[in-house]
């Protein structure tokens, strides 16, 4: 008889409804892959509230396991898929959550291409505490900083800081000692953003004044976006000569209205950062900095516990733009 286990379910009614529920699935009907995962911990994204609720740019095919995080222990791997009983590993991104069954559910199958050997300064539970928003905002400020960002250049700007990419971007930056101004439009989480380094904050409306204008006031040596649309152009153009825009959401829109004036005139960059396909290479760089030199200290101030019978619910909230911080999917809970 097979193994089964409990997983986060979403299925597509006739009416093209969608419903979701806890259940026991069979660990037969997973994906064919080398790699058989205990999963520990998962993280709650917003993609999985897209995946969750029928968004076919995301999922296309149901009735479907979300999660596009996992971290656990190997408990079955091909002999010569690099892995073994046991070890710790994480994925984030390629298709896990998408259309291949994912880590809203105790066991994943994957190809070993997809994971990681868990870095020496990480666990199962703190690399989900990142998951794929601490990846993305890693990967930003990765990005920010190759393309020439240093402390003394000014005031780094992040887009969006009280959600999962936002809050890392900030505490990250901080901890690398740049002067950080978040912007939000959760007056009630400006003490949150302080705690984790910020030095201004702005309202979300700063970022929609000027839309009509080719430039704007030279503000920002650099920003993370996560948000995308007007606020992403405003962004550039308020950059300083030189500066650059990491960007990697689209919450508030994935199109805006743009000239050339600003790439021109100030010599300006528009980064575009990838964590889903990025080469396995690339990630374990920078998963290796996240156990490393670049480790938060603040990621308990980030911290929701969600089980799998309150998921439902904070994947309303995370779609409703209420979530603040990571979500911790614990599997065992």
């Amino acid at each position: 008889m097979s193994e089964t286990f409990r997983a986060f379910w979403v299925e597509k009614g006739d009416d093209r409804t969608f419903t979701r529920s806890v259940i026991e699935r069979n660990v037969d009907d997973l994906p064919d892959g080398d790699v058989l995962i205990d999963v520990q911990y998962s993280s709650l994204n917003y993609k999985d509230g897209l995946s969750a609720t029928g968004n076919p740019g995301v999922t296309r095919n149901f009735p479907h396991t979300p999660g596009i995080d996992a971290a656990g222990t190997v408990a079955h791997a091909a002999a010569d898929s690099g892995f073994s009983v046991g070890d710790s590993v994480l994925v984030t991104g390629y298709d896990l959550g998408m259309n291949t069954a994912g880590g809203f559910g105790a066991k994943i199958r994957v190809p070993s291409s997809w994971v990681v050997a868990m870095p020496d300064g990480l666990t199962p539970e703190s690399s989900m505490l990142y998951g794929t928003a601490g990846l993305t905002a890693a990967l930003c400020v990765d990005k920010l900083i190759s393309s020439g960002l240093e402390t003394g250049n000014g005031p780094v700007l992040v887009t969006g800081a009280t959600g999962g990419v936002g809050s890392v971007a900030v505490a990250l930056l901080a901890k690398l000692g740049f002067e950080v101004a978040a912007v939000t439009g959760k007056a009630s989480q400006h003490d949150y953003l302080k705690e984790l380094g910020a030095s201004e904050i702005l309202p979300r409306e700063a970022l929609l004044e000027g839309g009509g204008k080719p430039m704007l006031k030279e503000t920002w040596a650099g920003a993370v976006d996560t948000v995308g649309g007007e606020p992403l152009f405003n962004a550039v153009k308020s950059l300083r000569y030189g500066g650059s825009v990491a960007a990697c959401g689209l919450v508030a829109s994935p199109a805006f209205d743009a000239t050339v004036l600003p790439f021109i005139l100030r010599h300006v960059n528009l980064l575009g950062v990838d964590s889903v396909e990025l080469p396995l290479a690339q990630k374990r760089q920078i998963w290796q900095k996240l156990a490393g030199d670049w480790a938060l200290d603040s990621l308990s101030l980030m911290r929701e516990d969600i089980g799998l019978e309150q998921l439902s619910g904070a994947i309303d909230r995370i779609l409703a733009g209420e979530m603040v911080g990571r979500g911790l999917v614990n599997l065992a809970a």
